[in-house]
């Protein structure tokens, strides 16, 4: 029971405001340009920064969720989604041609040494967050299960208040 309570308090936990800005860490796109973090944006709305790696089955199925209603969320709130790929170095060169091939809009940045998501604090992916449009982290999510894309958007509709 002790260990139930406890889940469920983590649980809460993480999915649970934390209202800080985001560091600042050197990445690539997958083209190769250089983007720092921090200077992450979108227009002064809210955006999502999504780390996910193409191994991860619950990854790809979040992902794969949020692209059969992208369109919709970026009417609805104009949402713009960072999609951070957690893959290795030696695995960098996958990651392209796989979203690619999934037909994924995203924004795709390249973290192969993990560093960005150390700042993060992210043990696993997928780790979700919501940024509201002044650059705060407002919202953040481990895992995932189906259905569970609702909880993004409804955060991101909240960030926009």
């Amino acid at each position: 029971m002790l260990k139930k309570s406890l889940l469920l308090a983590a649980m809460a936990f993480s999915a649970m405001s934390i209202s800080a800005e985001l560091p600042s860490v050197t990445l690539k796109d997958m083209n190769g340009n250089t983007v720092d973090t921090s200077k992450l944006s979108n227009d002064g709305k809210p955006f999502v920064i999504d780390f996910w790696a193409t191994w991860c089955k619950p990854c790809v199925r979040e992902l794969k969720a949020i692209a059969d209603v992208y369109d919709e969320w970026v009417e609805d709130t104009g949402v713009k989604i960072y999609a951070v790929s957690l893959d290795e170095a030696q695995n960098e060169q996958r990651v392209k041609p796989f979203v690619e091939n999934k037909g994924w809009e995203y924004e795709v940045l390249l973290d192969p040494n993990g560093d960005f998501k150390r700042q993060l604090g992210v043990s696993d992916p997928p780790h979700v967050f919501v940024v509201d449009g002044e650059g705060n982290i407002v919202w953040n999510h481990q895992g995932y299960v189906d259905g569970s894309e609702e909880e993004i958007i409804e955060a991101v509709k909240k960030a926009m208040k």
